[in-house]
């Protein structure tokens, strides 16, 4: 297979999960809006989707592939985890931002004057740059003829196009809350998938040129994919104090992924 064709399923795949999240967004027009236990069981069910594909998608052939490397298997998979999650972590630091919902004196980051929509905005990039990733990184492996099969790269993309579906709700309506028109909070909230595309060809075209990284680069995903759901989808879904609703969003997300990617993979 040529390295066009892939870098090609990626953008196509991730521009179908970008496409999801302004699916997501134009719930802003809805005469009414969805309620806080609604939204926080969707959170959930988002959370429990990213850590199921974070497993059974990326972690599981990692290690495999890493069984054959040479070195032992988990070195390089919990080296790529760590540093996925450090990646993210210091993305945080570096980029002022602010989480939908919260209050200004929340900001994260250096200090900044940007308004407050552009600093919801780059949060919003931060959290979706992973998904991208994660779904080029898949095709990529796929492509290569690893443990990854290309099954379980369509069964990804999918679950990770369900669960933006909440995602690009849950940016678009706290928007509108907060004074936006809804035609603006609809825009911000569908443009935050953008990110995706970039995240997914860069994801695969890494993955193509280096592919004695393919372990790690799996694992690094999976590790980029936890650290979003542990900062932003569990603290947003608990913080209204609907953990029950939370929390089973989360089970029948995982769920779901797991019935995706088995089946499919």
């Amino acid at each position: 297979m040529t390295v066009v064709s892939p870098l090609l399923q990626a953008l196509v795949a991730t521009l179908f999960t970008c496409a999801t999240t302004a699916v997501g967004a134009a719930g802003v027009f809805l005469s009414r809006e969805p309620g806080r236990r609604v939204m926080d069981a969707l959170l959930g069910f988002a959370a429990g989707v990213m850590v199921s594909a974070a497993f059974w998608s990326l972690l599981a052939p990692a290690v495999e592939m890493a069984s054959g490397t040479g070195v032992p298997s988990w070195i390089p998979v919990t080296a790529g985890f760590l540093l996925g999650a450090l990646f993210l972590r210091l993305v945080d630091r570096l980029l002022p931002h602010l989480h939908p919902g919260l209050a200004g004196d929340r900001r994260e980051g250096p200090k900044s004057s940007w308004r407050r929509s552009t600093l919801v905005a780059l949060a919003i990039t931060i959290h979706n740059l992973p998904e991208g990733l994660v779904v080029g990184v898949a095709i990529a492996a796929a492509a290569s003829g690893s443990a990854t099969t290309m099954a379980s790269a369509i069964a990804l993309a999918i679950g990770i196009a369900i669960q933006n579906i909440p995602e690009g709700l849950a940016v678009a309506i706290p928007l509108r809350r907060e004074g936006l028109p809804p035609t603006r909070s609809f825009w911000l909230g569908a443009l935050s998938g953008i990110v995706e595309p970039i995240g997914g060809v860069l994801g695969a075209a890494f993955v193509l040129a280096v592919q004695a990284v393919l372990p790690y680069a799996l694992a690094f995903a999976a590790g980029a994919m936890v650290f979003v759901v542990m900062e932003d989808l569990v603290p947003e879904a608990h913080r209204d104090g609907h953990s029950d609703e939370a929390t089973m969003g989360a089970i029948l997300g995982f769920a779901i992924m797991m019935l995706l990617d088995v089946a499919l993979g």
